[in-house]
């Protein structure tokens, strides 16, 4: 029994919108913390490069943070000093690391993440971030349908 042309490319387009996440991010605040980056709480000495950054007990979890992949982009200053920080730009970092006690962020920034979005002389942001969860979305050829 054959699947008509128009019905498979909208089965194909309805599969696809499902694999689409479209979550809005989650707002709060960025710092940085500069090296060493080692020892971490969630990898010892183990160096997982720059990209990474320490979690608030916002979302620390008991340390189920840890290697989730986070993408963070600068809102806006919180300092007169540095009045329009935010360079534009987005960031991924892996959490690495509970942010210690005292903390004035959601998210602490490795120095090298933090100089991607905004201007380190700002010292704090206010940001947006949402969980990054790689996807992969299989798209059936209509051509391969029958």
């Amino acid at each position: 029994m054959a699947i008509p042309k128009a019905t498979s490319i909208v089965l194909a387009m309805v599969l696809t919108l499902a694999m689409v996440s479209l979550v809005a991010g989650t707002t709060g605040y960025a710092t940085f913390y500069t090296p060493s980056y080692t020892p971490s709480a969630c990898y010892g000495y183990q160096d997982m490069g720059t990209m990474i950054a320490a979690a608030s007990d916002v979302f620390w979890n008991g340390g189920a943070a840890c290697g989730d992949r986070y993408v963070v982009s600068c809102k806006g200053g919180t300092n007169e000093g540095v009045p329009h920080p935010c360079t534009g730009r987005s960031v991924t970092v892996q959490i690495v690391d509970l942010c210690p006690a005292g903390c004035q962020g959601t998210i602490d920034l490795s120095q090298d993440a933090f100089a991607i979005i905004a201007d380190p002389d700002a010292g704090k942001v206010e940001i947006e971030y949402r969980r990054y969860v790689r996807r992969i979305i299989l798209l059936a050829s209509s051509r391969n349908i029958k």
